[in-house]
């Protein structure tokens, strides 16, 4: 006898699968959380593989459940299936945690273990996705299917928590936590391992508990052999053989007309996924591009509170527990109300739109964020600024290019990089520098694409310029870059933040990535043991900073330059995109997984759902496709993107206008296994379709 919860008709096995799917999808959605930024800044891949290969992974999660359902269905078992996949799923967890410490092994063993931990976790959570909602269901009686209905709104419910959780917490372990002196990838993987292992021993713990039916046989491999069968019958045909009004009738010597008739009515619906990959082609860049345009942005809310660019994505999930019951009680019932008939794939349709319009915005967002970006040069040239540290105007002029007509002036803020051209890869260039009607010369190399600063000061005996490589790249995390240049006559150490910098005389630092904050306090060491404090101000989000530390009346001066101007639009102009694109989402996904359900028959809504994912990995290869292929810019990218789905809902829209809804309940009606009743398939289709008519009262059911 089935044990139940205290007071209610609910099998007490579900608390185990409900903790279950909260730990597991915890564990999934918070190591994706900074997947793409651990690609960037931890491998130092750029943003094409890093998009790429996140959304590959992404796609091998989604072709991965047909392997789980098949497993399941025809070998092992559900239970058995969801224990050692979980197993796999655990060890992928720890391999790509391993992989995320710096002192273990070189970057290809970080690549390679990254690799095979990615791998190993796409087939157990994908493997087991198949069959943990349904072993939920299994659990309950038949004539228990109103609390089977309310476990599944439970089940749901612990996914998006687990997903808003997640999404929250494993950045802030990431960004707030240093390990190894920078961003503690390791923590925030080993936490989702952490969880993965905690939902596999939960779902053991309450093995004694559960109902657990045999494999009963794969009716996708069933579906898939009369397919082939009568591919290979008809292919096959003689002239003598009687016509058939549908090829799949040529399987009917071998498979019972009930089941063909089915896949028909199943097929109709698969035809309709056709277009829908190019939805979740833009719903899945939540977590590569647009967290990576977030890295672009002022993250900053008042002085107190900064959020991470890998937590916007928790946007989604918290929008989804406040849409759907907003939509199920007050939108659709209002547009009910106005006497429009919103079918499911209208539902879809529009969500489609509201997608489209998200990407729209997203495009808005971007054109403004790049104002701030520096372009690189192209082949053949280079940029180049100038730092005047004498003590009046000088005029530069390089070779034959005049890129500073005016003259520039001491400390100019901010330098202003100018276009040199070479007219090849690596040329040497001789530098004019006039400073108060004298004029010196000084041969310096310049390499194309390459960004330089040529400072300029004024010794005993004479100008003297230097020229240094910049970098003009905002960081992956969007922290910004510092770098000290030291004008004193001694060489100081520098603490700035979690930061150390050793700066000896005449020299500049190399650039690094420092917390965004206020820095009125930092403490300097000089070799003869004075400790002064800097006031370098803000350090704003994405810019580049160069400090020159002049000694004025023995006194340190720190002279603060901006190389790359600070992210100037705010991260809450992302908040209209996500809303957009989880109305979409819910107007979309949860419509549709409704409408797969209701128009298949009850033992094909497997083959139905695995469809249905294999719309979400084929979404993924064509943004993999875009992103290695293309090579656009990224405002031009979402342009696309979102001009494409618009395309792809007209193709829909006149799909769905030729589809006629049916009820598959009423195949038994039809095909009486007593009876021996056989009918035509095309008066089987018809009367189906009469019936739905007549129980709508006459209302269209057209798309």
């Amino acid at each position: 006898m089935t044990k139940k919860l205290c007071g209610t008709n609910y099998p007490t096995s579900i608390c185990f699968i409900v903790v279950n799917e909260f730990c597991e999808r915890f564990s999934y959605y918070g190591m994706k959380a900074v997947l793409t930024l651990y690609f960037l800044t931890y491998l130092h891949w750029d943003k094409d593989l890093s998009t790429a290969i996140y959304h590959a992974f992404s796609s091998l999660c989604y072709f991965t459940p047909i392997m789980g359902a098949v497993i399941a269905d025809s070998w092992l078992g559900k239970f058995k299936t969801i224990i050692y996949l979980s197993i796999v799923y655990v060890i992928g967890h720890v391999v790509k945690s391993i992989g995320a410490i710096p002192t273990v092994g070189n970057t290809d063993v970080h690549i390679s273990m990254s690799m095979v931990g990615l791998i190993l976790i796409a087939f157990g959570t994908g493997g087991i996705k198949p069959c943990v909602a349904a072993f939920g269901g299994d659990q309950f009686d038949e004539e228990n299917g109103a609390e089977r209905q309310k476990f599944f709104s439970i089940f749901y419910m612990s996914i998006n928590a687990g997903s808003l959780l997640s999404t929250i917490i494993t950045p802030m372990l990431r960004g707030d936590v240093k390990c190894f002196g920078n961003d503690c990838y390791a923590l925030a993987f080993g936490v989702p391992a952490i969880l993965m292992i905690v939902a596999t021993v939960v779902f053991i713990a309450g093995s004694g508990l559960y109902k657990k039916t045999p494999p009963k046989g794969n009716v996708l491999l069933e579906v898939c052999n009369c397919i082939g069968f009568a591919i290979k019958k008809r292919s096959r045909r003689s002239k003598h053989d009687p016509p058939r009004k549908h090829w799949l009738d040529w399987a009917e010597e071998k498979y019972s007309k009930r089941l063909i008739q089915e896949i028909k009515m199943v097929l109709r619906v698969l035809v309709l996924y056709i277009p829908l990959p190019m939805f979740w082609a833009l719903f899945d860049q939540q977590g590569s591009r647009w967290t990576l345009q977030a890295t672009r942005m002022n993250m900053a809310f008042g002085d107190s509170f900064t959020i991470k660019p890998d937590q916007m994505q928790m946007l989604n999930a918290l929008m989804i527990l406040l849409f759907v019951p907003v939509f199920d009680l007050v939108v659709y019932p209002l547009v009910g109300l106005c006497r429009i008939n919103i079918t499911p794939l209208r539902k879809m349709a529009v969500g489609m739109i509201f997608a489209a319009l998200a990407f729209g915005a997203a495009t808005v967002v971007e054109v403004n964020v790049v104002e701030t970006v520096v372009n690189p040069a192209p082949a053949g040239k280079c940029l180049l600024q100038v730092y005047n540290l004498a003590r009046g105007d000088v005029n530069v002029t390089v070779g034959s290019n005049n890129p500073f007509p005016a003259p520039i002036g001491p400390f100019q803020d901010p330098p202003q990089y100018e276009t040199v051209t070479l007219g090849e890869t690596s040329k040497n260039l001789t530098i004019q520098v006039t400073f108060n009607g004298e004029t010196s010369e000084c041969l310096q190399k310049f390499e194309e694409k390459k960004a330089y600063s040529l400072i300029v000061d004024f010794v005993n005996t004479g100008i003297q310029c230097k020229l240094v490589e910049d970098n003009i790249q905002k960081s992956d995390d969007g922290n910004p870059f510092l770098r000290f240049l030291n004008k004193g006559p001694d060489a100081i150490a520098i603490h700035v933040g979690d930061v150390d910098f050793f700066v000896p005389s005449g020299v500049m630092s190399l650039n690094k990535s420092i917390s965004q904050g206020e820095y009125p306090h930092v403490t300097c060491n000089l070799t003869l043991g004075e400790s002064p404090h800097l006031n370098l101000g803000l350090l704003d989000f994405g810019a580049s900073y160069t400090v020159i530390l002049m000694k004025e009346t023995s006194k340190l001066v720190p002279h603060k330059m901006v190389d790359v101007e600070a992210n100037n639009v705010h991260i809450a102009w992302q908040i209209p995109q996500y809303v957009l694109i989880t109305i979409g989402e819910v107007m979309f996904s949860i419509t549709g997984l409704e409408f797969s359900y209701s128009q298949a028959p009850a033992n094909m809504k497997s083959v139905l759902q695995a469809g249905w994912l294999l719309t979400v990995a084929f979404g993924n290869v064509i943004v993999l496709i875009v992103a290695e292929g293309a090579g656009l810019e990224q405002w031009i990218e979402f342009l696309l993107f979102a001009s494409m789905l618009l395309g792809v809902c007209i193709i829909f829209s006149i799909m769905a206008s030729f589809y006629t809804y049916v009820d598959p309940s009423e195949l038994d009606k039809i095909y009486l296994e007593d009876s021996g009743k056989e009918e035509d398939d095309h008066n089987d289709l018809k009367k189906i379709t009469d019936d739905m008519q007549l129980n709508k009262r006459g209302k269209s059911t057209k798309f």
